[in-house]
């Protein structure tokens, strides 16, 4: 995923309210709200001065001007905003770079399924077989070369987890996609002293069928690509 233009770059005053976040731009001081499109609590990523780079709409009807992409932490370059994960793996799928999910004939987003849910990516073989696909962005990281999920509570999470689990009792083959956008974990965990009941859903999901898959991504400040897996210490 390529950004449409060049980003511009700022440094952090402030992340609140959850969307939005006050940013002060390199280019002449000036002080802008920008969209954050991320509902975590955004854990070790949210430091006064650190270096953000965002993204500039030209839609009129918007109103926020700005959309927070990507900001430097701990040495790295972390994606930051979760509108992206479900094309990025969209991108990955089709360019074969996830081998355990190679041989669809077909691929769609957001199709309704379960108890009033939408699967991220739903595949489909020339068979007909269903291969239901969750997507979770991932950008904790409180150990060095560790990414870690969930960063808040998440009821939603521990949701899909069981309708996961519930496709797989239908036969069909349900998998969950961690996607961490920072370059630097080799590795991925669950933060289960964040959410334990995430993590006991998680556990319950396993055993169920559910196959699970950590991918990391490549971030720079001209786009993001998947570009390698990440061992699971689960």
């Amino acid at each position: 995923m390529k950004f449409a233009a060049p980003l511009v770059s700022g440094r952090l005053v402030k992340r609140y309210k959850r969307f939005l976040a006050d940013v002060i731009l390199d280019e002449d001081g000036s002080e802008v709200t920008a969209h954050c499109a991320n509902p975590g609590s955004m854990l070790g990523l949210k430091e006064p001065g650190s270096r953000v780079w965002l993204s500039i709409s030209n839609n009129p009807k918007r109103k926020l001007k700005y959309s927070w992409e990507v900001m430097e932490a701990d040495g790295a370059l972390v994606g930051i905003n979760t509108a992206h994960p479900n094309g990025l793996v969209e991108e990955a799928l089709q360019a074969g770079k996830i081998p355990e999910l190679a041989g669809f004939a077909s691929l769609r987003r957001e199709v309704k399924y379960g108890k009033n849910s939408r699967i991220d990516i739903l595949l489909e073989a020339d068979d007909g077989a269903k291969t239901y696909v969750e997507v979770k962005n991932v950008h904790l990281m409180r150990e060095a070369g560790l990414a870690e999920f969930p960063d808040s509570v998440t009821a939603r999470g521990a949701k899909h987890l069981a309708e996961l689990s519930d496709m797989v009792a239908e036969g069909h083959r349900a998998v969950m996609v961690f996607l961490v956008q920072r370059p630097d974990c080799t590795q991925m965990s669950l933060a289960s002293d964040i959410d334990a009941n995430y993590a006991a859903a998680f556990a319950s999901a396993r055993v169920a069928g559910v196959e699970v898959y950590a991918i990391g991504c490549d971030v720079t400040v001209e786009g993001i690509e998947v570009d390698k897996a990440v061992a699971l210490r689960v």
